[in-house]
C-alpha cells in the first residue's frame, strides 16, 4: 500500500500505510470518497457473506479499487477518530479474501489487507482495481452491480452495466492481441527453422505506469527471481537462469539479458525485463546435448521445458514484488519450423528416451492467467498446473522435476 486515498487527501508521498497516516487523517477529518470507506465495525468471521463485505469490495472493485478502512469512527462520512476492532487472526484473513472470491462475480482477486495499531487495531482492505467488471452480488435469487458514488454505494442501472460489459470485452480483446504481438515478436527474433524454440511471455492484465528500469534495479529483479525459482522444483538442473549471467543490457523500453549457449549443452537462453512490468523468456530446447550425444533439433527434453517454465514463474513472482502486478495474462508455445516436434524423456543418469506419445506437427499455444500475488503454495499450485499442460500435448503426463502440489483444503 504505497499510494492510497489517504496519501493523496493528506497531500503524502508514495510510502507504506501506518497507524501515524490513519491518525492525521484523523486530525484532518478525511471523508470518504469514491475510492475510501470508513467502517467502525469489522464483521463477524462466521457471517461474512451475508454481510456488507461482498458489497463494499465489489463496490471499490467496480469503481476502480480503493481501500476499505475498519476500526474509524465518522460523523457526516469524515473520521473523527479510531475504534478497535480487535484480533484479526489467520483464519479471519482467510475468510475476508474467500469472500471475495466466492461471493463476488466475477471473483475479486489479489486482495490486500493490513493490521495496523497496538493494541488499537484497524484493518485496512485494499481492492486492486479490475478489468473484468462489472462484479455482481447475489442475494437469493436476484442480483446487483455495486458501485461508489463518492462517498456512497448505490446499485448500476443498465446502461451502466452495459458500457461496463463493452468495456470489460474490449480490454480482453486488446489485451490478447498486445500478448500476440508479444509472442511473435519473440519468435521471430529466434532461428525457429535450426531448433525448436520455448517462447513465453506475460504481461499485466491490468495496465500500470511504466517505469524507466535502471540496470541495478534490472538485475536485482533477475536475481531475486531465479531464487525464487526453486520453490518449485528439488533437483537442481540446467536452468536457464543459472546459464545467463545476469549481465542485461539495454533494449527498447526493456532490458535483455542472454547467453550464446554453454558448449555442454547448447543451451541458449534470453529473458527480457520490460519496463511496463512484462515479461519474455525465450529457451533453446531442441538440439541440446545430453549425456550421450545430441539431441535433434525438434526432440525437446520434458524436464528442460520443467526447469524452464519454473524460472518464468519465479520471474513473474519477482515482477509482482516489485511493480505490484497481482496478474499475469500468459501465452507459452514452442516454435519449430523444420519438422514434427518429439518430447523425450530423462531417467536418473540423463538417458533419454521418446516418450510413448506421438509426434506433433504443431505445438498449440498455451494461454492462462496467473494471480502472481497469491499464496506461495496457490502460485506454486498455478505453476504445476501450467507446465502440465505444456508438456500433456507432448504425451507427458507426469512431471520428473516440478514439485507435486500438496491438495487444496
Amino acid at each position: 500500500m504505497k499510494f492510497t486515498a489517504l496519501h493523496r487527501a493528506l497531500g503524502l508521498p508514495p510510502q507504506l500505510l501506518t497507524l501515524e497516516i490513519l491518525q492525521q487523517a484523523m486530525e484532518a477529518g478525511v471523508a470518504e470518497s469514491d475510492d475510501l470507506d470508513w467502517k467502525s465495525q469489522l464483521p463477524d468471521r462466521k457471517n461474512l457473506a451475508q454481510s456488507d463485505v461482498p458489497k463494499d469490495v465489489a463496490a471499490m472493485a467496480n469503481s476502480g479499487g480503493g481501500i476499505i478502512v475498519y476500526g474509524v469512527e465518522e460523523q457526516q462520512k469524515a473520521a473523527t477518530g479510531l475504534k478497535d476492532t480487535g484480533e484479526l487472526d489467520e483464519g479471519h484473513e482467510r475468510a475476508l479474501r474467500s469472500v471475495a472470491v466466492t461471493a463476488i462475480s466475477p471473483p475479486v482477486f489479489g486482495l490486500k489487507i493490513q493490521r495496523l495499531g497496538t493494541p488499537t487495531q484497524v484493518v485496512v482492505l485494499e481492492v486492486p482495481a479490475s478489468i473484468d467488471g462489472p462484479h455482481l452480488i447475489y442475494r437469493g435469487e436476484y442480483f446487483g452491480a455495486p458501485v461508489r458514488n463518492d462517498a456512497d454505494t448505490v446499485w448500476m442501472k443498465e446502461r451502466q452495466l452495459e458500457a461496463m460489459y463493452r468495456a470489460r470485452f474490449d480490454e480482453r480483446r486488446n489485451a490478447t492481441e498486445d500478448l500476440d504481438n508479444l509472442y511473435a515478436e519473440q519468435a521471430l527474433s529466434h532461428d525457429i527453422e535450426s531448433r525448436a524454440w520455448l517462447i513465453a511471455v506475460a504481461q499485466p492484465r491490468l495496465p500500470g505506469h511504466s517505469i524507466r528500469l535502471t540496470r541495478g534495479k534490472a538485475q536485482s529483479i533477475s536475481q531475486r527471481a531465479e531464487k525464487l525459482a526453486t520453490n518449485h522444483f528439488t533437483l537442481d538442473g540446467l536452468r536457464p537462469f543459472t546459464e545467463l549471467g545476469m549481465n542485461p543490457r539495454r533494449g527498447l523500453r526493456r532490458w535483455n539479458t542472454n547467453n550464446l549457449g554453454t558448449v555442454s549443452a547448447n543451451s541458449e537462453a534470453w529473458i527480457a525485463i520490460h519496463d511496463n512490468g512484462s515479461a519474455t523468456l525465450a529457451v533453446a530446447v531442441g538440439g541440446r546435448r545430453n549425456r550421450d550425444d545430441s539431441n535433434g533439433p525438434g526432440q525437446v527434453e520434458g524436464h528442460t521445458i520443467e526447469y524452464a517454465l519454473a524460472d518464468f514463474g519465479g520471474l513473474l513472482r519477482a515482477l509482482q514484488e516489485a511493480f505490484s502486478h497481482d496478474e499475469y495474462g500468459v501465452r507459452i508455445g514452442i516454435e519449430w519450423g523444420g519438422g514434427p516436434l518429439c518430447f523425450l524423456l530423462a531417467d536418473g543418469f540423463g538417458n533419454t528416451r521418446p516418450n510413448n506419445g506421438p509426434s506433433i506437427r504443431r505445438y498449440a499455444p498455451v494461454r492462462s492467467t496467473l494471480t502472481t500475488g497469491a499464496t506461495l503454495d496457490e502460485y506454486h499450485r498455478q505453476i504445476f498446473a501450467l507446465t502440465e499442460d505444456c508438456l500433456n500435448q507432448g504425451g507427458i503426463t507426469e512431471l520428473q522435476v516440478l514439485i507435486e502440489p500438496t491438495p487444496d483444503d
